[in-house]
């Protein structure tokens, strides 16, 4: 079942790129942006997440966490925010547990997992979902604008 603006965040944990767990309850205390995307080291994500790396600063300021999900392991989020120079933690869902509890859809006709953003307030309550496959940049200018 799919999320939707006013839904609360739902319970998961997962490690993240250090081999922590990271827990659902804890982010729900904060404003945090989470953000799904298919592949570490692939072309658009990459670009996703050093435009959420580049605009990091400006959320951290306004008191948002920002955390990246996909599919891949701890060592290769560990590789991948290394050598993009990520200040926010990915976290690794590696059978797809926190994707099918959030209702990510899928991308590319179906082919791909969807690249989805969803903003939280302060109460872990949905403010904004943005799904947009092919344009990286959108889900960092649509979160800004959803805290300003």
């Amino acid at each position: 079942m799919a999320l939707h603006i006013g839904d609360r965040m739902p319970e998961f944990s997962a490690l993240n790129e250090k081999g922590e767990r990271v827990y659902s309850k804890e982010l729900s205390s904060m404003p945090c942006i989470i953000f799904f995307y298919p592949k570490d080291d692939t072309y658009l994500c990459t670009k996703e997440a050093c435009s959420f790396r580049d605009a990091n600063e400006e959320f951290l300021k306004a008191g948002i966490q920002v955390i990246g999900i996909s599919a891949d392991s701890v060592e290769e989020h560990a590789q991948f925010a290394k050598k993009h120079m990520l200040k926010y933690s990915l976290l690794s869902d590696t059978e797809n547990d926190i994707r099918t509890i959030f209702g990510v859809p899928k991308g590319l006709f179906g082919l791909l997992p969807g690249r989805v953003t969803y903003c939280f307030d302060a109460q872990g309550k949905v403010l904004l979902i943005i799904n947009s496959s092919f344009s990286a940049e959108k889900h960092v200018q649509d979160a800004l604008k959803v805290y300003s």
